[in-house]
């Protein structure tokens, strides 16, 4: 019964926040919102919590909707993303180097858990790792969330106080509910179960998104299907993606989020800035827009970045690739860089 009243906490305050930053005509409103709402209820004490398979699921929509933006026609521009992919990568570690010598000079963190919280990669693969090393696996879990939340925030309504970009209707890049065929869900439904099946056996990072984004970018790019999951049920899963960044903080404080959140802005301030100068760089040296390479740049949740990409009216299809190469990026070179760095350490 008490889980049920969590459960229903978070997702009443989510609508709730939601349809607010809807009727201010705020930026990613439904994400937004309920993450606010959320994030503020369990700061208050509240013990809000969204179901593992109701997020699940939702991040499967997600999945199917950001494999969906792939098309045949996209094929002749994938191969001009190189350039931008080895800057990705290179700005990647650069930052996360940066941020480790930022926090472990301000924060107090030891070494181990200040490489892993400033390592931007999945949080749950950073909080495995960093405390099988003997890392803070709290201060790690929290560093990644407050880092996804600030660059959430502060890039959509960047975008509107700068660059004038507004968010843009679901319905008009997404399909509706009503619309929706037997045949479509059927394929909806099988490129979730089948992909995040796949993707689970080979260990893919944030598997419930990757793996039906896969499926569904395959079945596009093929041109077998031209489906698009429905605008209401992208909207639902804006509201549980916020909603359960915001459970994150269940348990902490106003005034423990503030001590958390000192170093927390100064690093996620550095990503942002290298993120812009890697972007600016290779905005002035090749044809690709600054706008979408700074969101595929800036170190956010995979999920929460397409979304804000989708409600900008932005790339999708190079946003989520840059996105998860930077993910997969961090999973296979941060234990080694970590390890490398420990030893010259200990010789010293």
């Amino acid at each position: 019964m008490m889980r049920l009243a969590a459960w229903g906490i978070a997702l009443g305050l989510g609508v709730a926040g939601g349809g607010l930053f809807a009727a201010l005509n705020l930026p990613l409103p439904w994400m937004l919102g309920a993450l606010t709402a959320v994030t503020s209820a369990s700061l208050s004490g509240w013990r809000p919590e969204i179901p593992s398979q109701l997020r699940g699921g939702m991040i499967a929509v997600l999945g199917l909707m950001l494999g969906s933006a792939f098309s045949p026609a996209l094929l002749e521009r994938i191969g001009r993303w190189s350039d931008s992919l080895l800057v990705l990568m290179l700005a990647t570690i650069v930052s996360g180097l940066l941020v480790t010598l930022y926090l472990r000079r301000y924060s107090g963190m030891n070494r181990i858990t200040a490489f892993f919280a400033a390592a931007p990669g999945g949080i749950n693969e950073m909080v495995m790792t960093g405390g099988a090393l003997g890392g803070d696996e709290r201060t790690i879990a929290l560093s990644h969330s407050l880092r996804i939340l600030l660059v959430v925030f502060t890039v959509p309504f960047g975008y509107r106080l700068i660059a004038h970009v507004h968010s843009v209707p679901m319905a008009e890049s997404m399909g509706r509910l009503a619309d929706l065929g037997g045949m479509d869900a059927l394929v909806m439904l099988g490129s979730a179960v089948v992909g995040a099946g796949v993707a689970r056996l080979a260990r893919l990072p944030a598997w419930m998104l990757t793996g039906p984004m896969l499926a569904s970018a395959g079945l596009h790019l093929a041109g077998l299907t031209a489906y698009r999951p429905p605008a209401e049920l992208v909207v639902l899963a804006q509201v549980v993606t916020g909603a359960a960044i915001g459970c994150r903080f269940r348990g902490l404080s106003w005034r423990e989020m503030a001590a958390m959140a000192r170093p927390a802005v100064g690093a996620t301030f550095i990503m942002l800035v290298l993120s812009a100068g890697a972007a600016g760089l290779l905005a002035a040296g090749s044809d690709l827009p600054f706008g979408v390479l700074l969101l595929a740049f800036v170190p956010g949740g995979i999920a929460e970045m397409c979304l804000v990409a989708l409600a900008l009216g932005q790339d999708v299809a190079f946003v989520s690739t840059h996105h998860v190469v930077r993910v997969v990026l961090v999973i296979m070179v941060a234990p080694p860089i970590f390890k490398l760095i420990e030893r010259r350490e200990n010789r010293s």
